[in-house]
This record gives structure tokens, sequence and C-alpha cells, in this order.
């Protein structure tokens, strides 16, 4: 055994040390393998950025109320008569009280509106109407800069994503939505959340502005005790008992995660197919570039075997060879993806329809899922050059030579 290890070992450092001699096509493989590993390294850092942003933007001591049988804020309806029921009722509603007694509730709407980026060509945006308590039911929401907007007034405070991306959005500028001008009060941060892709404006503005007189979309609610479930379990018997409408409470990190479970399924379901697809032709050039290293060193792996080494050493030194280039692409490939993808600026179709904002995130799933996909490349398509190293026929290896 002894022996055996000793011979493997040194076909392994024999197989290396002539890599220079084959610098090309050794490269070839390595570049491959690492493409396919930063391609799927993007795809997947996507997913994750997309899910850091939607997940960010939810609470656990936060519900949403919303109306109509829907469980997204489009579409959605709560009529003002059930608005008053629910601030009337006596007792426990599962809902926080603010300082003045009242309930800690938010009435929001959203409107989307056309903005033109920095390239000119126009994007959807979601235009938030709020109640001024809005704001204080988004623990992560700060203002960066200026003031929150005034009641009744047109004005709003941008997201900070927005603030970046499209002209027009500094504190004190005007912009028009529609037919009617608004004054950029403030912006805000959200922690990188799903927030910062919004437009914030007082509700009463919003339904003058855009004719929606007293719609209101959904009810932001804080949960009232220390314990959100037993609140929210309150708040759905509460609602239950109110006639008209039916009404439904969502915890509002269930709300944006089910926005991100099906935005980030479509993306690895484009990026899953096209990485393996690349896999393939990465292990099918793995394969080439192994049965050419074979053959160029078929003298040196004859005169091996003439001089009593076995053929399994020849198998697992081919073999790691292989193994160590694709590890090596994997490596060029995750550094390129970190350097080229994490905290890259992307944008898609987010909640209700309109554009978000998020960063791509190169987490150290996303590093190993690839760097794994890069590692079977190397295992795969070195095992036929391997075993061909192994049956290499002597005399017509060293007839070669002559």
């Amino acid at each position: 055994m002894s022996s055996a290890l000793k011979q493997t070992f040194l076909m392994i450092r024999i197989n290396l040390g002539s890599l220079p001699r084959r610098l090309t096509i050794s490269l070839s493989m390595v570049l491959s393998v690492a493409l396919v590993v930063a391609v799927l390294a993007g795809f997947l850092a996507m997913a994750r950025g997309f899910e850091a942003a939607l997940a960010g933007a939810g609470s656990p001591d936060i519900a949403v109320i919303l109306g109509g049988g829907t469980n997204q804020e489009t579409g959605s309806d709560v009529p003002a008569d059930a608005i008053r029921s629910l601030t009337a009722i006596s007792g426990e509603t599962g809902i926080a009280r603010d300082g003045a007694g009242g309930l800690a509730l938010s009435r929001e709407t959203i409107v989307p509106i056309d903005v033109k980026g920095s390239d000119g060509a126009e994007q959807t945006l979601s235009l938030r109407g709020m109640d001024r308590t809005g704001l204080d039911l988004r623990g992560r929401a700060r203002l960066s800069q200026g003031r929150l907007f005034a009641p009744g007034a047109r004005e709003i405070v941008v997201g900070a994503r927005i603030a970046d991306a499209f002209p027009g959005f500094s504190v004190g500028q005007k912009v028009r939505f529609g037919a009617v001008d608004w004054t950029v009060a403030g912006h805000f941060t959200s922690g990188g959340s799903a927030f910062e892709s919004e437009i914030w404006a007082d509700l009463d503005a919003v339904q003058s502005a855009f004719d929606r007189q007293g719609q209101v979309q959904s009810l932001r609610v804080r949960l009232a005790g220390g314990d959100p479930a037993t609140a929210l379990a309150v708040l759905r018997e509460r609602l239950s008992d109110l006639s008209g409408t039916p009404l439904t409470a969502i915890p509002e990190a269930d709300l944006y995660a089910a926005q991100a479970e099906r935005t980030e399924s479509l993306i690895r379901l484009f990026g899953w197919p096209i990485a393996l697809l690349m896999a393939v032709g990465a292990t099918a050039g793995a394969l080439n570039t192994m049965m050419s290293s074979v053959s160029d060193r078929g003298v040196e792996i004859a005169t091996l075997r003439l001089l009593g080494f076995p053929r399994l050493p020849a198998f697992v030194a081919t073999w790691v060879e292989a193994v160590l280039l694709s590890v090596a692409g994997a490596g060029v490939g995750i550094l390129a993806s970190r350097l080229a993808f994490n905290g890259w600026q992307a944008s898609t179709m987010g909640a209700n329809n309109t554009k978000m904002a998020f960063q791509l995130v190169v987490t150290p799933d996303v590093i190993l899922t690839a760097g794994l996909l890069g590692l079977v490349v190397g295992v795969i398509g070195g095992a036929l050059p391997a075993l061909a190293a192994a049956r290499l026929p002597l005399r017509a290896a060293l007839r070669a030579r002559g």
C-alpha cells in the first residue's frame, strides 16, 4: 500500500510539474469552469439580494390588514366603515395603542406612477399614501435628509434607492406626478429594504391628487403585547366579527416573504438551467482538455508504466489534475463573482407590480453552491481521461515517440 501511494504521489507531481508545458489547454479548462461558477453565483446572488430586500421590509410585530379576499396590497380595499368599526371596538383588539391612546394604525394606499430614469426611459414606481404614523410603524426607516411630509400637503419623502437612481429628487425640488406638482421634503433609508424603492406622501393628499377619495388599500398596525402571535390571533378574531367586506390580517414579514419567494423562484428558474447548460459545456471542455493532456503525456505515462507503475496511480493522478484545475477555476469564478456582483445594484418588478431596486449579495451559501458545481465539472470531466490514461496502450505510445 505504501509503495502504491508513493507511486501515486509521484505521478501527481509529474503531472502537475508538466502543466507549464500545457499551459494553454490547462487555462482553457480553468476559465471555462470559472465562467460557469461566476454565472451561477450571479443568479444566486440576485435571488439572495432580492430576498434580503423584502425580508428587511418585514417586522414581526407589524401586521397588514387587507380587504377583498386578497393577500396583496394590490387589489385590496378596506372600506371606511370597517376602519371606523375597528377603531370603535372596546377592549382588546390585538393592536397596540399610541401615546394619545388611539390605535397604532396607518391607513395606506399605493398609486403606480411613471418616472423617467437617467437614461430617459420611463419606469413604474410606487407612491404610497399613508398617515404620519406610517413612518413610526417601519422601525428601520430613518430620515436621512430633510423632514417628513406635512399633513394634507403635496409633499413627498423619497427612498434612498430612488433618490440615487432618478434625477430630480433632491430635497426642495418639485416633481410632477400626473397633473400635480409635489415638493420633495426629504429622503429616507430603511436598511436596504424594499421600502427604499418607494415614495411616501400624506394619504389625504394622494387621494385628492389621484381622485381616490376615501380609498384605503391596507391598514398597517403594531401588534399589542410581547407575543405577536397571540395579538395576531386576537386581531383576526375581531376582524371576523366585523360585518361587510371580509378583512384579513397578515404578518408583515409573511407578506413580503411570499412576494420574495415568487420572484426568487423565477430567478432560480432561469438561472439554474443556464448554469447547468454551461456546466455541460464546461464538462465537455474539461474532458477534451484532459484527453489532450493524456495524449501529450502519453510517452511519460507509458515509460512510468514500463518502469513498474500500475494503472491505478495513472488513473488517480490524471483525475486529481482535473479536479485541481476545476478547483482553481471555481476559485477564480468565486473571486470574480464577489468583485463583480457583490453589492451591485439591480432592479426588477417587485411588490405591487412596481420597480424595486436591490443589491446582489454573494453569501457563503452562494459561494458553496457555485463552488460545488465547479468541482462536479472536474470530477465528471476528468473521469474518462483518467480511465484513458490507465488503459493507455504502451507500445502505441512509445512508437508514437519515434
